[in-house]
């Protein structure tokens, strides 16, 4: 059995651009609430995408058409979105529980 590792041509070659965009900076104070809602809503669809995209692709390996490597590689993508949207999840969860315990 040959095992050839899945590398990306470069660390920021499967992160996608809206992800990028939306992912705050030192100047996130300044930015438009709006522009930053809309970076997070076009994040949320592409992840919606890798969702999809690992789907079809288990179906095709269970149909006989899709190979294993794709499978794997695109379930690995759809988990480690699912984690960095969990502990974003909890990050906000968190926040806003502060937030609605402060005392006026």
């Amino acid at each position: 059995m040959t095992v050839v590792p899945i590398v990306p041509a470069s660390p920021d070659a499967d992160v996608p651009s809206s992800i990028a965009a939306a992912a705050p900076s030192a100047s996130a104070e300044s930015q438009d609430p709006a522009q930053l809602f809309s970076g997070l809503v076009q994040a949320f669809a592409q992840g919606d995408g890798a969702l999809s995209s690992a789907q079809a692709a288990e179906n095709a390996f269970a149909a006989g058409h899709g190979d294993l490597q794709t499978m794997v590689f695109e379930r690995a993508r759809a988990d480690a979105l699912l984690q960095v949207a969990t502990g974003a999840a909890s990050r906000v969860t968190q926040a806003l529980g502060t937030i609605s315990q402060m005392q006026v």
